[in-house]
């Protein structure tokens, strides 16, 4: 994912995939203007690199001009095509083609064809490397097509934002940036049966630490295996291990809209390691919301919990509160991390579920 001006953007098309719909379009072109010395006329600003690239594919004589039209302003159609200065080529009884990077409504072909034929040429074809079908409602007939794609706004290769982003080699979709969250807390705080829940009404990913460590420890993987290793003899399974768990996680699903990181960080350390793998995919941590409980309700939670999980460290009240004693001493400094960045937002973790959850979301919502 990457920002341009104040949006996000996702990769859509690669370098390769926009070379062969160059190499369609070029291929439709030489079979049908053999010998006929046509004039390209590039529509700019977006059409510079489409023009330059497929002009370099024509097999035969030609000749290049530009003409300038405008008709969006951000991510949005105006509905009126602006038209630049007159064109410095004469197009009488030539073939012209005229050479877009995208059509979409067909707003803008539509007013230049019907200005150019006033130029008497001999035939006016028009060639875009992109088409949106679905949007196209004109009866001007569009000649050869690189390839088409879907309603969507695109920037790169030609194509710009703002004026930004037509360097771009590659074709990137507009998206709403990814909402990655540590949702934090002591144990016995909720995390686990929050995070379940708003991760269905914000359609993010929920990793669990401790999830994720069993499902590689079970599975046998090579992480899994490595992890073991460290627990078997009682110490701390190291940070590259557990990030790379972590970066296996994210992998799997590249399309997520974010992710709830629950468990991880636990440590400074671990929070820049995080801060690392989460930009190398283009994307950060938007906050850390953290649930506050008293330690006297934590302790009353966990053993109430232990009644039924069966788990020995939910059981016995000398181990809980070395568990939360723990927890303030290495775990909750990560508060000074995130507020550092103006990324800490505390919640009242007492009440009723639904309670929670609607003070959680309203955290959230901020985000």
């Amino acid at each position: 994912m990457i920002k341009i001006d104040d949006l996000y953007f996702k990769p859509f098309l690669s370098a390769q995939e926009i070379a062969a719909a160059i190499d369609n379009l070029a291929y439709q072109i030489n079979r049908d203007l053999a010998g006929e010395n046509p004039i390209f006329l590039g529509i700019l600003n977006g059409s510079f690199m489409v023009l330059a690239d497929l002009t370099r594919k024509f097999s035969h004589d030609c000749e290049v001009s530009f003409l300038k039209a405008k008709s969006y302003e951000g991510t949005s159609s105006t509905g009126v095509v602006s038209l630049g200065d007159e064109l410095d080529v004469n197009l009488k009884d030539r073939t012209v083609v005229i050479v877009e990077d995208i059509v979409d409504s067909g707003l803008t072909i539509s007013t230049l064809s019907r200005k150019l034929q006033q130029h008497q040429p001999k035939e006016l074809k028009i060639a875009t490397l992109f088409l949106k079908p679905e949007v196209y409602n004109q009866e001007l007939k569009i000649d050869y097509v690189g390839k088409n794609i879907e309603d969507k706004f695109v920037v790169g290769y030609g194509m710009d934002y703002n004026n930004l982003g037509r360097n771009l080699p590659e074709l990137y979709v507009q998206t709403e940036r990814m909402k990655n969250i540590v949702l934090f807390g002591p144990p016995g705080a909720g995390k686990g049966t929050q995070a379940t829940r708003l991760k269905d009404k914000y359609g993010l990913v929920h990793i669990s630490t401790g999830d994720v460590f069993r499902y590689n420890i079970k599975n046998g993987t090579e992480l899994g295996t490595l992890a073991k290793s460290y627990m078997d003899k009682g110490n701390l399974v190291p940070d590259e291990v557990t990030i790379k768990m972590l970066k296996a996680e994210v992998e799997k699903t590249p399309d997520a809209e974010g992710f709830i990181f629950d468990g991880f960080p636990r440590t400074d350390a671990q929070a820049k390691a995080l801060d690392e793998l989460l930009a190398s995919k283009g994307t950060e941590i938007a906050g850390m919301v953290a649930l506050e409980v008293d330690d006297e309700v934590l302790v009353e939670r966990l053993l109430e919990r232990g009644k039924d999980s069966g788990r020995a460290d939910d059981a016995n009240e000398g181990v809980i509160r070395d568990r939360i004693s723990v927890y303030y001493k290495q775990t909750a400094p990560l508060k000074n991390y995130y507020a550092a960045q103006n990324k800490y937002y505390g919640v009242d973790g007492v009440g009723e579920m639904d309670a929670i959850t609607e003070r959680l979301s309203t955290e959230f919502d901020k985000l």
